[in-house]
């Protein structure tokens, strides 16, 4: 599935659909570059889960975790992983095989570490088609 947005509040929609329809176990791998909009995503994907508190990039905590929603949610950014096996010191099992749902931000930094099934979003930005302008691809939704 592909979908364009030309706005960050109809990125946050995007994702607060998907958000909404979440379920455990399940595991987003979100992929874009810097400035591409991981975070607004994110975001919007919070309040889908019916997440009210703010929700930010945890940039150099690695994870960060809300408990308010109807689900868990665990936020990864893994960008400064200097190697995979950090994230067993946080716990990254209990997120990926328990009862709330992971976003991962920089999936590629922990690729071996990933169940069987992910859902894949990649998220590209085109300044020929204006500021706000992403292209969100969604994979792997039906395999859930």
């Amino acid at each position: 599935m592909i979908r364009e947005t030309f706005s960050e509040e109809e990125t946050i929609a995007l994702a607060r659909d998907l958000g909404s329809k979440a379920v455990p176990g399940q595991v987003y791998r979100l992929d874009g570059d810097l400035g591409a909009g991981k975070t607004v995503f994110a975001r919007g994907f919070a309040e889908g889960l019916g997440i009210t508190e703010p929700v930010s990039s945890p940039t150099f905590q690695i994870l960060k975790e809300y408990h308010t929603g109807r689900i868990p949610f665990y936020h990864y950014d893994v960008y400064r992983l200097s190697d995979e096996s950090e994230m067993d010191e946080i716990g990254y099992e209990d997120a990926f095989y328990g009862a709330g749902v992971s976003l991962v931000e920089w999936p590629e930094r922990i690729e071996t570490l990933f169940p069987e099934k992910c859902i894949d979003i990649k998220i590209e930005t085109d300044p020929g088609k204006g500021f706000d302008y992403r292209r969100i691809s969604i994979e792997g939704l039906q395999d859930q």
